[in-house]
């Protein structure tokens, strides 16, 4: 549909799922778990915010936030990721984003040239992954080099592995840690080999954290901790927090990219041009909210609670296990596509395949996708809600997979 390089792109996931599952009628009452859409109440605080400040929706935003939006958001990275103040500069080390989708499609641009060793630029991206990160390195004229993330790997990528020739092309390697979909988090070994690859081949690491503060036990160990550990400095880095997942507050499109200075001042450069300023009332809103850990605590414990409810459901079925981090179950079923589909037309539980989030490392052969015998289950429903959904899975996987 899409023309030039931008036709390598495959349908994306939930256009997929409709395909497979819309021509179907339902055995039951349908049920959602396809999306990673949190649901839940919105603070108090955020809708006072929007309301003082919706008089400032006749203004036209700065690009780089308030003053008050940049001192919140730096406040929050120092807190949650133990940076000395000095080290983290509001007025160099940050800025908003209009969602952080918008962050991640834009961020090739700034770091892919022409060319490099000679040919095409290559960007790196785990396999599964987040579609909008192969659809910002076809748009920006890179190569995206997909790189298995299974149970073999730890469920994140081994980029250490690629050939020199490729990672001599690289512009630009994007780590989602918790990981989605499989609730990984990249340990200081991972980050470390991370950066090290970065700066013997020149290239800068897209760390995509928008599920960073939720989790089950321990919080992830953060990008702009690891870097700063291992440099003294976030050379080479930009990172990506979203309140869509911290906050369950995805409709406010407001997130944050933060790292090196020399990258942020092109990304505000680019910025200026594409205009995706976001509004000042939500600005005030996402101010009050990185500044507020109370409903981010709750979040994560209504997390915990369907967390515990899903293990003492499934127990061994699918290949059930605990993620790190994120809100998603990446189930084991044999096959994601026939399995997604049972659900939808014995029990009216809609989930995603995980082939749907991956690519064939052989075309042609669907069971070389990495995302092929898995099935990804979005816990954001309420408890009751995901009780009801998951219940009937129960019925439909019965004692083994599916």
């Amino acid at each position: 549909m899409l023309p030039g390089r931008l036709a390598e792109l495959p349908p994306s996931s939930f256009a997929m799922l409709a395909t497979l599952l819309d021509s179907t009628a339902p055995g039951l009452p349908p049920i959602s778990l396809a999306v990673g859409d949190p649901r839940g109440a919105v603070p108090a605080f955020v809708m006072d915010a929007l309301n003082a400040h919706g008089h400032a929706f006749g203004e036209y935003p700065p690009i780089n936030g308030t003053a008050a939006w940049r001192a919140a958001a730096a406040a929050w990275l120092r807190r949650r990721f133990a940076l000395p103040a000095s080290h983290l500069d509001p007025e160099r080390h940050i800025l908003p984003l209009n969602g952080t989708r918008e962050g991640l499609f834009l961020a090739p641009f700034v770091v892919t040239p022409e060319t490099k060793a000679g040919g095409r630029p290559a960007i790196l991206l785990p396999n599964p992954f987040y579609q909008c990160y192969a659809a910002a390195v076809l748009a920006a004229g890179a190569e995206p080099v997909f790189v298995r993330a299974d149970a073999s790997t730890g469920f994140l990528p081994d980029f250490a592995a690629l050939p020199k020739a490729v990672l001599e092309r690289t512009a630009a390697a994007y780590l989602c840690s918790p990981s989605n979909p499989e609730g990984a988090c990249a340990g200081d070994a991972t980050w470390r080999t991370l950066f090290e690859l970065a700066d013997c081949y020149d290239f800068t690491v897209f760390a995509d954290e928008c599920y960073a503060d939720i989790y089950l036990d321990t919080p992830p160990l953060g990008a702009l901790t690891a870097r700063l550990a291992q440099a003294g400095s976030f050379a080479r880095l930009l990172t990506f927090h979203s309140l869509s997942k911290r906050s369950g507050l995805p409709g406010l499109r407001s997130g944050i990219v933060a790292g090196d200075p020399a990258l942020m001042a092109k990304f505000r450069a680019l910025r200026n041009y594409a205009g995706p300023q976001v509004p000042l009332p939500i600005l005030a809103a996402s101010a009050a909210a990185w500044s507020d850990e109370a409903h981010v605590a709750a979040n994560r414990a209504a997390y915990r609670e369907k967390f515990a409810l899903a293990q003492r459901l499934l127990g061994n079925r699918a290949g059930f296990r605990l993620p790190e981090g994120g809100f998603f179950l990446w189930l084991a079923v044999g096959d994601g596509e026939e399995t997604a589909l049972r659900l939808w037309r014995e029990a009216g539980v809609r989930t995603l395949p995980g082939a749907y989030m991956g690519r064939e490392i052989e075309r042609g052969k669907p069971r070389t996708n990495p995302g092929f015998p898995y099935l990804r289950v979005a816990l954001v429903n309420d408890l009751s809600t995901i009780m009801t959904a998951l219940e009937r899975m129960v019925e439909v996987l019965g004692s083994g997979t599916a």
